[in-house]
């Protein structure tokens, strides 16, 4: 089992308790840009009143991550997320939040999980943050 699946699992079983990130933990069901085919990504979800928002950081890399590609060329997916004490499915559209509001984001981010400043200082690129926006369906 790969490092994604145990993390996956260890989330569903233990309901957000048993995993680096605990609850704040989601699984981006995200659709291949080019294979169309479903990727589980876990990352961090920082819960706002919108949903959720998550941070395309690949840990300060100087490329996106593949399922930042994904997003932007299918941004309707499924995501799990532990909401009310149970893991649950959760359709939402994602949308980047733009340049002038980047700064704001992401300050909030880093004030959360101070690691994803350190991110920041790793790469040159402007590290996407993305708002995971419910849909009904």
């Amino acid at each position: 089992m790969g490092w994604n699946e145990d993390v996956i699992e260890k989330f569903r079983d233990s309901k957000g308790t048993e995993n680096y990130w605990g609850p704040k933990l989601v699984i981006l069901h995200s659709i291949g840009a080019k294979s169309g085919a479903t990727h589980l990504n876990p990352v961090v979800g920082f819960r706002n009143e919108q949903g959720w928002r998550v941070v395309a950081s690949k840990g300060g890399s100087p490329e996106n991550p593949a399922w930042y590609h994904n997003l932007r060329a299918n941004p309707t997916f499924e995501l799990e997320a532990l909401v009310d004490g149970e893991v649950v499915k959760v359709p939402v559209t994602a949308t980047e939040i733009p340049g002038d509001e980047w700064r704001e984001a992401y300050d909030a981010i880093v004030a959360e999980e101070p690691q994803f400043g350190g991110y920041l200082e790793k790469t040159d690129r402007r590290i996407p943050v993305l708002q995971l926006t419910p849909t009904a369906g």
